[in-house]
């Protein structure tokens, strides 16, 4: 550690050295932890211990472990490195660490001043609403509030927030009255070094990736049945599409017959 400046004192320069240490490992990434509630965080931390540690730093000793530990590459994690970021250190895959850490995430209302994440959509129906002031704050979001059977009900769907929208204090009161929770907290991977290698946007959103990849079967399969592309996942559909080729042409085939007879007899018949 002797690169370390001697203003550093010593234990800052423990703290540094800890993490240089650590950085060994096979996986080094820096997370986001911004507005993670420290139960929650604790919480994560206990339950993916036997797969990473996770440690907290000033911005300048995470900087100054990642310039001093003597692996080259890790010094490109700096510019991701905030006063709202930790550092995880691991034995597994990076790519295996992110999708631990999105199986951890939770639900959370909004609060104002955040990003919708995507258009947030009010449905028309019944609430659990009582009649009174609930009904102007709801109009004042530009919901259509009407009162039905003792509870306030929503006559149209409404967007109240468009995707990458600035959420105000009257739109999360509202979501969080309507139980609409459109967030989730938790870690968030920002980078990671793995085997010599910077990986930066290596956060795993599983439910996309599993549409995604719904979507793309949806496309293949038709494409390969059409191709007469045999696997256990066609044979089925090509037999279906064969056993129907078969019959048009037995059909084909039947009326000419039919047609031949007809003609013979008529001839006869002459």
């Amino acid at each position: 550690m002797e690169k370390i400046k001697a203003k550093v004192s010593p234990g800052k320069k423990k703290v540094v050295k800890e993490l240089s240490d650590l950085m060994k490992k096979k996986t080094v990434m820096i997370i986001s932890v911004k507005g993670l509630p420290s139960a929650q965080f604790q919480d994560i931390k206990k339950k993916i211990r036997s797969n990473a540690v996770i440690k907290v730093a000033k911005k300048n000793l995470i900087d100054l472990a990642l310039d001093n530990c003597g692996i080259k590459e890790l010094h490109e994690l700096v510019q991701y490195v905030e006063d709202s970021t930790a550092i995880l250190f691991s034995d597994e895959d990076a790519f295996v660490i992110s999708g631990l850490l999105s199986d951890q995430k939770s639900p959370s209302k909004a609060k104002p001043g955040q990003i919708a994440p995507k258009d947030i959509e009010v449905k028309a129906g019944p609430t659990d609403l009582l009649p009174g002031p609930d009904i102007s704050s709801l109009s004042a979001v530009g919901l259509t509030p009407k009162v039905e059977g003792g509870k306030i009900a929503i006559l149209k769907d409404k967007v109240i927030a468009k995707e990458g929208s600035v959420i105000s204090a009257s739109i999360a009161s509202i979501m969080a009255k309507l139980g609409i929770i459109p967030f989730e907290v938790g870690i968030d991977p920002v980078a990671a070094y793995m085997e010599g290698k910077i990986y930066a946007n290596i956060k795993i959103d599983k439910v996309a990736m599993i549409g995604a990849l719904e979507n793309a079967y949806a496309r293949a399969l038709p494409f390969a049945v059409d191709l007469a592309y045999v696997n256990g996942e066609t044979i089925g559909y090509i037999l279906g599409k064969a056993s129907l080729h078969e019959k048009a042409i037995s059909g084909i085939v039947g009326s000419g017959q039919n047609n031949t007879e007809v003609k013979s007899m008529e001839a006869t018949s002459n």
